[in-house]
């Protein structure tokens, strides 16, 4: 059965640390660092994910005040290149303006508030209002209005576009819509020491941006931590410490860490299961290490379901029943089994060595370094065992998430337009480039609504698809279920769950402030 009590303030087995301290090449000094968050209970009233009036307080005192990526350099590679950013139901138009500079505007017509742009474009050598062709140069400046004789009242110096603030960071464009705010670089403090590899080296690989059915932080809070792995994603469990995993937190950013190889501590398992995959391959079949119940796939949305007593029984990809004498099973694993996988994927191998943790990291580790050493050359025997097999996973306020550096995964979360239970799951893969070498085209992106199956983004494999299947079915079911929340509240682990902590309170800080919280100063090294 699971852990429950330990009689102790944390899981039973080897930390995380502890585990990093027998990896053949160690890690940098910063992922030993520790800052957790303080100890204690917090909760949040669940009418934060549903209400109007919520929505329009993040708007007013978050989202028009806040720093937030708005696209990346590559999106607007040259002059006249434009993006366009919408969060919740406001809009903004991110402009190269020269091959140096980049601005943006709010993206509304100064005459009677038309979107400048629908959508990004290409080369534009003026922007231009398509109802009655209003235009202004590309860094704002008003430049015709047709028949201008009938506005008096407007001038370059009335009716140029304002300006809204704009910084950069690991080639990600920011924006701020406060005029008044404060720096990017003291917003995000000394952020860029957690990176052996500096953002402006990666290129964007893929993209995808999926609509969900739930409130852009219920999306959000599932990425935040691995103590959801022992219910959403049992298949992990043989070979992931999900409940040993290390929690940090600083001004407006947050760090997971959580370790490949070591076996969760809910299981009995000492070392990595060989036995967990019996056919060897990551969607065919399953044994959940703790139940010890069989999955079996017969084909797309039919799996078998047995237990050691001999029932069974045969669910769709939902955990709908179909027949047998088992009338019950696991939704999470009846979707991993069951559920779509791409044509390419769907002997995908999965092979557990009958090994010790460290032997598995050391084995995954190399098996990297191998696979890169053509691109980055020897300078891979001095990356980390961690660096390479771990999730180490980042969390900046208020809706980023990238990972470290050799994880190319990159999250960002918005809500949907005005609705407060809709939201937009944003993934990129930004892979790290060794010094020097020449810069890809970024990935065209993919869009995927409502009731598309995320293994239709087939650029990020149906491994990683099918994992954020898995959370779907949470995000529908959390959304459904806050509304019904016995006693109002969310409560949240005061460890395992900090970074949702800390999100909450420095989320409370903004909403709660009449003038925008400002960061701690930088302290030069």
């Amino acid at each position: 059965m699971v852990e429950t009590l330990t009689g102790h303030n944390r899981s039973n087995g080897i930390s995380y640390t502890e585990l990093l301290e027998g990896d053949k090449v160690a890690p940098p000094a910063i992922f030993l660092e520790e800052s957790p968050m303080e100890p204690g209970v917090t909760t949040v009233e669940v009418s934060r994910y549903w209400t109007k009036e919520e929505h329009d307080r993040e708007v007013e005192r978050l989202w028009k005040r806040v720093w937030q990526m708005a696209c990346h350099k590559d999106d607007i590679k040259e002059v006249g290149d434009t993006h366009v950013y919408d969060i919740a139901e406001l809009s903004y138009l991110i402009v190269r303006v020269s091959e140096d500079e980049i601005k943006a505007f709010p993206n509304s017509c100064m005459h009677r508030g038309r979107a400048i742009c629908d959508n990004h474009k290409k080369g534009q050598k003026a922007l231009r209002c398509p109802f009655h062709g209003w235009s202004w140069e590309l860094d704002g400046k008003l430049k015709e209005v047709p028949c201008q004789w009938d506005f008096p009242s407007v001038t370059e110096e009335t009716h140029s576009l304002p300006e809204v603030s704009v910084g950069e960071w690991g080639g990600f464009v920011f924006i701020n819509p406060d005029p008044n705010c404060e720096p990017l670089e003291d917003f995000l403090g000394d952020i860029d020491r957690h990176f052996q590899i500096p953002f402006e080296r990666r290129y964007k690989a893929a993209h995808m941006v999926k609509r969900l059915p739930c409130n852009w932080k219920i999306a959000q809070e599932a990425f935040m931590e691995s103590y959801h792995v022992v219910g959403t994603h049992p298949e992990l469990m043989p070979a992931f410490a999900d409940a040993n995993s290390k929690y940090d937190v600083w001004h407006n950013f947050s760090r997971a860490m959580s370790a490949h190889g070591q076996p969760s501590p809910h299981t009995d398992l000492v070392n990595p299961d060989p036995t967990a995959f019996p056919d060897q391959q990551a969607f065919q079949s399953f044994i959940h290490p703790i139940s010890k119940h069989k999955f079996e796939r017969l084909e797309e949305n039919r799996v078998k379901v047995s237990l050691p007593n001999g029932k069974s029984g045969i669910f769709d990809m939902e955990a709908n029943y179909i027949e047998g004498d088992l009338k019950s099973a696991d939704p999470h694993m009846c979707n991993w089994i069951a559920g779509k996988i791409a044509p390419a994927d769907e002997n995908m191998p999965m092979v557990h060595s009958d090994v010790s943790p460290h032997a598995m990291r050391d084995e995954a580790a190399q098996a990297r370094r191998e696979e890169m050493r053509p691109t980055w050359g020897d300078m891979v025997d001095d990356i980390s065992d961690a660096d390479l097999v771990d999730a180490i996973f980042y969390s900046v306020f208020p809706n980023i998430s990238p990972w470290a550096d050799f994880n190319p995964i990159f999250y960002r979360f918005r809500p949907d337009g005005d609705n407060p239970e809709q939201s937009l799951h944003e993934v990129m893969f930004m892979v790290a480039l060794p010094e020097g070498a020449e810069r890809p085209e970024p990935a065209k992106c993919t869009f995927l609504d409502l009731h598309d199956d995320y293994t239709e983004a087939t650029e990020f494999g149906s491994y990683l698809n099918k994992i954020f299947n898995q959370d779907y079915l949470n995000h529908k079911a959390m959304q459904k279920g806050v509304r019904s929340q016995p006693n109002g509240v969310s409560l949240f682990a005061q460890y395992q769950e900090s970074k949702l902590r800390h999100f909450h309170e420095t989320l409370n800080l903004w909403l709660d402030s009449e003038e925008p919280p400002k960061s701690p100063k930088r302290v030069a090294a």
